[in-house]
C-alpha cells in the first residue's frame, strides 16, 4: 500500500514530454521517464483504501497496491515478478494503454491518482535493462499442438501462456514480421518496435514457432489449420474500417487512417511498400475525421511528416472537462482528454458531419460540413467549408474482416458481427476453434486484447488437457 500517510505527503507527478518543437522532427519515442527515487515516492502515494478499485479498472486484473508498495520499498526485483504474473507485456501496456486503473483510483476522486501507468512501464524497463526477464520454457511437453491467427496483443498473449504450458505453438501472422497493429499500427514515437522484437525472441526461445508472410484464408486454408492442429484460436483483430458514405468519397486524397500509418510504420522499420500509393501528409491540409486514439495517431503522423494543418472532427459533442466524479468513478467517464499528439497543434471540433467531399481535377480539396445536435440531427444554418489536401477516415472499426478465413470456417457471428464466443471458454460455434481479442469482442484496448489472450489461452489449455494450471 505504500507510505500509510504518503497520499497526504506527496504530490502527484507524471512523466514529462520532450518539447513539441524537438519531437515532430522525429518519430522516436518522447517520453522521459521519472527517476527511481521520484517513482518511489509515486509508489509512496499508493493508500490503504480498503477496496482497491484499481482492480476493478484494470482488465488484466493488475495487482497494484502490491507492486506500488514493493516500489515504495525499492524492491523492483518483485515488482517485477508480480507484475509479469498477471500481464505478459507490461512494457506494451505503459506506453499505450489509457490507463482505466488510474481512473478507478480511489485518490481520482480528486483528480489525483495514483501514476500507475508510470510505475508500470518504469517496472517493466527495469526488469529488462537488469537482466530479469528471461525464457520460460515449460520443463514437460504435452504433444498437442496449437495454431494461433494473429499476432497481436491477444495472439501473442495466449501463445505465451499455451508455450509455457508445454504445448507446440505456431502463431500465423499476415505480415512480415509479428506484432500485428501493435507493429503496423502504433507509431513508433508512442511505442518503438525494439520493444516487440525483444519479446519475440523470448517467446521463440520458449518454443513458439512464428510463420509470417502467411494470410490464413488466402495463402492457407483455415479449415486445414483446424483438421492439422488440436486447437486453434482466432485473434486476427477487428481491421474492417468504418466508411464515409458521402459524395466525393472516390477523390484522390481520400484515405483510410491504418492505410496511412501502416505505410509510415514500414518506412520506418525497413518493410515492403503495401503496394498502393504513398499516402503523405507533407505540405497538405489535413483533416481527421474521428476523434479517437487512431485519429489521434494520424494527427502525431502528419505533423511529423511536416503537415501545413491538421484538423480533427468529430460528430459527437465536445465532452466535458470536470466529469461529475459522484456519478461516475470509479467507472471510465466521458471527459475531455488531450493526447500528446493533439496537444502539438491540431485543431479540434466538435459535433461536425461531413455532407460531402469536394475536389478539383479528381483530387479531394474541400469538406462541406453541418454541425449537429445531441441526437446527431443537422441544425439548419450551420453549414460550413473547410479546405483540405488530404483526409484521413478514423471513424473506427466495424469488426473483422468477413471474406477469407471466417467465410471459409463459416464459424458463427454475433449480432455485431464478431465471432461468436463467451468469455468463459472463449470457444467458437466450432469445437476446437477459439477466439479472442478485437476478433471476438470488437474494436477495443490493447490491455483487453492481452486479458482475452491469457483467458483464452486457459480455455484451450483445459480442452486438450482436461485441467489447466494456466491463470485466469
Amino acid at each position: 500500500m505504500g507510505k500509510v500517510t504518503g497520499f497526504l505527503e506527496f504530490e502527484r507527478r507524471e512523466r514529462a514530454y520532450r518539447p513539441v518543437t524537438e519531437r515532430i522532427g522525429h518519430f522516436r519515442e518522447f517520453v522521459e521517464p521519472l527517476v527511481d527515487s521520484e517513482l518511489q515516492i509515486q509508489g509512496g502515494r499508493c493508500m490503504d483504501c480498503g477496496i482497491p478499485y484499481c482492480h476493478q479498472g484494470c482488465p488484466v486484473n493488475n495487482i497494484i497496491p502490491d507492486w506500488n508498495d514493493l516500489v515504495y520499498r525499492g524492491d523492483w526485483k518483485r515488482a517485477a515478478d508480480v507484475l509479469h504474473s498477471t500481464n505478459n507485456f507490461p512494457e506494451f501496456t505503459g506506453r499505450i494503454c489509457p490507463a482505466p486503473c488510474e481512473e478507478s483510483c480511489t485518490l481520482n476522486i480528486q483528480d489525483v491518482p495514483v501514476t500507475i501507468k508510470t510505475i508500470e512501464c518504469a517496472i517493466a524497463d527495469r526488469a529488462w535493462s537488469e537482466g530479469w526477464i528471461a525464457p520460460q520454457p515449460a520443463i514437460v511437453r504435452t504433444g498437442r499442438t496449437v495454431a494461433v491467427v494473429g499476432s497481436g496483443p491477444a495472439g501473442l498473449a495466449a501463445a505465451q501462456q499455451l508455450a509455457r504450458a508445454g504445448h507446440a505453438v505456431t502463431v500465423f501472422e499476415k505480415n512480415e514480421r509479428p506484432g500485428g497493429l501493435l507493429r503496423y499500427g502504433i507509431p513508433d514515437f508512442k511505442m518503438e518496435k525494439s520493444h516487440i522484437d525483444r519479446r519475440i525472441e523470448q517467446m521463440e526461445a520458449e518454443g513458439v514457432a512464428f510463420r509470417c508472410g502467411v494470410h490464413v484464408g488466402h495463402d492457407e486454408t483455415a479449415s486445414v489449420l483446424a483438421a492439422t492442429f488440436d486447437a486453434v484460436l482466432l485473434a486476427g483483430g477487428a481491421e474492417h474500417p468504418r466508411d464515409l458514405e458521402v459524395p466525393g468519397r472516390d477523390l484522390d486524397g481520400v484515405h483510410f487512417a491504418m492505410d496511412f500509418l501502416t505505410q509510415q510504420n514500414r518506412r520506418i522499420g525497413g518493410d515492403p511498400s503495401d503496394g498502393q500509393r504513398d499516402i503523405l501528409a507533407g505540405g497538405r491540409r489535413v483533416i481527421v475525421i474521428g476523434g479517437g486514439d487512431t485519429g489521434s495517431d494520424c494527427i502525431g503522423t502528419s505533423f511529423r511528416q511536416g503537415a501545413a494543418s491538421v484538423t480533427q472532427l468529430e460528430i459527437l459533442p465536445m465532452p466535458p472537462e470536470h466529469p461529475d466524479k459522484g456519478a461516475t468513478w470509479p467507472h471510465w467517464p466521458l471527459r475531455l482528454r488531450t493526447s500528446s499528439s493533439q496537444a502539438e497543434g491540431a485543431e479540434r471540433d466538435w459535433s461536425v458531419q461531413t455532407r460531402a467531399l469536394a475536389g478539383v481535377d479528381g483530387h479531394v480539396g474541400g469538406l462541406q460540413c453541418i454541425r449537429v445536435d445531441e441526437r446527431f440531427q443537422p441544425v439548419d444554418g450551420t453549414e460550413f467549408e473547410l479546405g483540405a489536401d488530404l483526409v484521413l477516415l478514423a471513424m473506427g472499426f466495424l469488426g473483422p474482416v468477413r471474406n477469407g478465413m471466417l467465410e471459409e470456417l463459416d464459424v458463427e457471428l454475433d449480432a455485431r458481427g464478431n465471432v461468436k464466443a463467451d468469455t468463459e471458454n472463449y470457444r467458437s460455434s466450432i469445437d476446437n476453434v477459439f477466439a479472442a481479442g478485437d476478433m471476438r469482442r470488437g474494436q477495443s484496448l490493447v490491455v483487453w486484447a492481452i486479458r482475452e489472450g491469457r483467458q483464452a489461452a486457459r480455455s484451450i489449455d483445459q480442452f486438450l488437457m482436461g485441467q489447466t494450471d494456466l491463470p485466469r
